[in-house]
């Protein structure tokens, strides 16, 4: 995935400071990325094991400059450090669609343990929502840095709308929270809440895509959501009887 704009160079936490808004915290991607790549390590022997260490391996590889780059907050950003962002959710994400099409084809053999074939499904269920929230946080508005630090009217077009993007007119109690009054820009929390959302319900809930990009990966996103949950279900019906 590439960038549609160039994004300006943020000044850091003079320019977090100037718009009123905190830099984000590292260690919330972190611990994300971990629990990802520990349950993609974890998924049953079918998936072959070289294949899946190499790929954790790589990923842990790629976020060790990342947190020595920003340890604590994003309050810098370079061409690399950005590319890795972005290598890392692409990789997961590739990796583990790869399991998921191994998964769907266990699942329509029979022959196969079926406690351990669900136990897989959820595994690699709840890392492609983690992967899909990491790609949509490290793509939407020029990344996290580029949030926060980078004047409103000179941000990249926005890939999301959340409902913060629009609650400016809305009674004040909700207003005083809107990116328009309050500064509020979206986080991975945000993304990883909408990630799940949209894995569970197949489409968009509070949230709506905006670019053709956005769109074709909540797509996907839903796609692979939808089927992995109609042979777990029917996987699991066929067990009971």
């Amino acid at each position: 995935m590439t960038d549609r704009t160039k994004t300006p160079s943020p000044s850091g936490d003079a320019a977090s400071r100037a718009r009123g808004v905190a830099p984000e915290h590292r260690w919330h991607t972190v611990v994300a990325t971990l629990i990802a790549l520990a349950l993609y390590a974890l998924l049953p022997s079918s998936v072959t094991v070289a294949v899946r260490y190499t790929v954790v391996a790589v990923c842990v590889a790629l976020l060790i400059p990342l947190i020595i780059y920003n340890p604590h907050h994003f309050t810098r950003e370079s061409k690399w450090s950005r590319r890795l962002e972005l290598g890392i959710a692409t990789l997961l994400l590739v990796a583990n669609l790869l399991a998921f099409a191994q998964v769907i084809v266990l699942l329509l053999h029979k022959s196969q343990n079926g406690g351990t074939l669900l136990l897989a499904s959820a595994q690699v269920w709840i890392t492609n929502v983690i992967a899909f929230a990491l790609l949509y946080w490290g793509l939407d508005r020029g990344g996290a840095v580029s949030r926060v630090t980078v004047p409103r009217p000179k941000l990249p077009p926005a890939d999301f709308r959340f409902p913060q993007d629009e609650d400016h007119d809305a009674i004040a109690e909700v207003a005083a929270g809107s990116a328009a009054k309050s500064g509020w820009v979206p986080n991975f929390v945000d993304y990883l809440y909408f990630s799940l959302s949209n894995s569970m319900a197949f489409s968009p809930t509070d949230t709506m895509p905006l670019s053709h990009r956005a769109k074709m990966l909540m797509a996907l996103e839903s796609f692979a959501g939808f089927v992995l949950l109609a042979l777990v279900i029917a996987r699991a019906v066929s067990l009971i009887g």
